[in-house]
This record gives C-alpha cells, structure tokens and sequence, in this order.
C-alpha cells in the first residue's frame, strides 16, 4: 500500500462528458490519510486468500459470468446467443466462468495471468478479501482524489494528454468497439497490475485494466448499487470514454464481468 497524504482533493467535473453519470460538478473534499493498494488485486494475491480461507465468489455460486465476445469461438458465441445482455450484444452469460476461469470454462488463470487483476468478483466478494487484509474498499472521494496523484483539473492520473509524447499510459481499447481491437498498447485483454508508470502517488493503472468497486452507493436507484471507477481495457472513446479520473458508473452488488476487480484501502486509525 501507499500512504495518500490529508488534504483537499478535487471530485467530479464542470467538464461533463457523460450527463447521466453525474460526473459533475467539481467540488473540493477534505480527506484524511489512508493507505491504497499500490495494484490492483491480483490472481496471485486472491488465491492466497482462497487458500487461507475457503471463500467461494458469488460467480462460482452463481455457476455463470459475463465474457467479452472476442474471447469466445464463433460456435461458442452462437450457442450462448440468447444469453446475450440486451443492452450490449457482446456480452455473453456463460456457465462454468469465475475467476479462476475468466474467459469461460475452459480458461485458466495459470501463470500467464497470476499477475494480473483479479477479475469476475463481486462487491461482497472484493469486501470479503479486504476484510482479510484488516482493510476495507475506498470510498469514491479517496479513489477519485488519489487517481489525480496530487494534480488538480486533470483528465487522466498523469495529466491531460492521452497518449503524453506518443506513449502508452493505460490499458484501453485501440481499434474500432466492440469488433476490433488492435491491441497497440500491447495488451487484448487484462494486462499485469504492475504494467504502465504509475501516477504521482505511485499508483499504477488508476484507469484502464480493470474497472475498481468503491464502498459507495449510487444514489436514487431502486435496487442496491455501487459505484465503480476507473474504466477498463474494453472503454473505448466511441462507446465508454470512462477512463478518466471523473467518470463513473454502478453495477449491483452481486455483479461481476471479466473487465471488474479491485483495489483496498485502509484508514490509518
């Protein structure tokens, strides 16, 4: 972990570019220190905490997952296409997936992917871990004020260029959404937590990689939901321009997707 310094931290945007997300407006929030997670939780990292304790996901559970479409085979996607999500097509519910089989039952995490994030968890199943490590979720302000790493009125954790002298900050998708992706940032799917600098706080991958569960809830919604911060490798301008320091979005508690994992925090008293 890394010791976020007390201090007044920007939230939100007057620079909206999701309305319905509220992203905005700017506000300036007193937070006190709390450590945050260097990565993004591991598969190396949770195993041992399944090893140490027994913990079943809410997706083994559930015996099923959502996948991305390009890491199912064309048969595959045909059989399972009435278990699409209306809303976006190329989301697939498929048995048999959780986070030790993250692209679907006959995927593994093996030792390729041990050192990248942990994905297809839950809010109660990212709560559980931290609850292991005597720590907890970030709340959105601590989240959102630790991904500028001390700067203010910046897009990204490192500033307001994308791509700052045609380098690659972050995992996102290149190519045309949802069909091709050219992978030019050197990752198709999740890339290792460690990958990319890391922001002025020394946090690495803020934005892209995987989306981040916060402990806060999304207000004025029917059911129970959480908000999620960070974007992921799937966000792409045309579709999900949410990997910036100021977007949002929610998912229920139960959640869990191939492109959603976590981080902890802790407070210092």
């Amino acid at each position: 972990m890394v010791l976020i310094p007390a201090g007044i931290y920007q939230v939100g945007t007057d620079d909206v570019i999701i309305e319905t997300d509220n992203e905005g407006p700017k506000r300036m929030v007193e937070l006190k220190s709390f450590y945050l997670d260097k990565y993004e939780v591991s598969n190396r990292e949770f195993s041992r905490f399944v090893a140490a304790t027994n913990y079943k996901t809410e997706a083994e559970t559930f015996g099923e997952s959502f996948v991305f479409q390009m890491f199912l085979n064309s048969t595959f996607r045909e059989t399972l296409k009435n278990y699409r999500a209306v809303a976006a097509l190329w989301w697939y519910s498929v048995n048999g997936t959780d986070w030790m089989h993250p692209h679907g039952p006959d995927s593994n995490i093996s030792a390729d992917l041990m050192d990248h994030p942990v994905v297809h968890v839950s809010w109660r199943d990212a709560l559980t871990y931290c609850a292991w490590r005597d720590a907890r979720l970030p709340t959105e302000a601590e989240w959102e004020g630790a991904c500028r790493g001390g700067l203010y009125d910046t897009i990204y954790p490192w500033g307001n260029k994308l791509f700052p002298d045609k380098k690659y900050m972050a995992n996102i998708w290149q190519g045309t959404f949802p069909n091709y992706n050219s992978a030019k940032d050197g990752y198709i799917g999740t890339n290792p937590v460690m990958s990319f600098p890391p922001n002025g706080f020394g946090l690495y991958n803020m934005v892209g990689n995987v989306w981040e569960w916060t402990e806060d809830p999304w207000p004025n919604t029917k059911s129970e939901e959480k908000v999620k911060k960070g974007g992921s490798f799937l966000c792409h301008i045309s579709y999900c321009y949410r990997y910036r320091c100021s977007a949002r979005t929610k998912n229920t508690l139960d959640s869990s997707a191939v492109n959603l994992g976590f981080r902890c925090a802790k407070s210092l008293d």
